[in-house]
């Protein structure tokens, strides 16, 4: 796996994790999803991406985007 499709699979679980959240536990959990959908247009945008500098950091090998 390398970094891009660790950082895609990370924003996915985050999101996937703050629907769920916010049906069993409190509607507020929905902030998180509205999070990581920012991040992830900013993202697109700037080409800066705290997960990717985290995966990285961890010894993830690069992909095309996130360098």
């Amino acid at each position: 796996m390398n970094l891009d499709r660790a950082v895609l699979a990370f924003a996915g679980c985050v999101v996937l994790l703050g629907v769920i959240l916010s049906l069993t536990v409190h509607p507020w959990w929905l902030a998180l999803t509205a999070f990581a959908g920012a991040n992830m247009v900013q993202a697109a945008f700037t080409g800066f991406c705290p997960a990717a500098i985290v995966f990285k950091a961890l010894g993830i090998k690069s992909g095309c985007v996130f360098r």
